[in-house]
């Protein structure tokens, strides 16, 4: 898993990463039970500080994503696949609202998007 800090992001630090990483588990890049980098490993690889990964974590944890184990780390934690699914559409339709105010300002319409999606759909990407 690659987590990247954008300096020009309006989100906080903890933020970005807690959004990569629940972007991470969401998309199934991690599963659960696996492993994830110590707080302080972290901290020392993305060049931040101990308590904006930690701060991470537990807004993780806090929404279930993670469970942390003492003295052995944090892990991703068992997710109900009813839930897991919902949240993957909610951040599918968060996507497309992007896309689609996108198309909009390109002045696109409701028919040329949807041949676009059409498109995309049948080509596999």
């Amino acid at each position: 898993m690659r987590i990247v800090i954008s300096n020009t992001s309006r989100d906080p630090i903890y933020k970005q990463i807690a959004d990569q990483i629940r972007d991470a588990v969401l998309k199934g890049e991690l599963a659960e039970g696996d492993a994830l980098p110590s707080i302080r490993g972290l901290a020392k690889e993305l060049e931040v500080s101990v308590i904006t990964t930690s701060r991470a974590y537990e807004e993780l944890e806090s929404a279930g994503i993670v469970t942390s184990v003492p003295g052995k780390g944090s892990f991703v934690a068992g997710q109900n696949q009813e839930l897991l699914r919902e949240k993957r559409l909610h951040l599918l339709e968060e996507k497309l609202a992007d896309a689609v105010r996108d198309a909009r300002l390109m002045g696109l319409s409701l028919t040329d998007i949807m041949e676009i999606i059409r498109l995309l759909h049948e080509g596999g990407e």
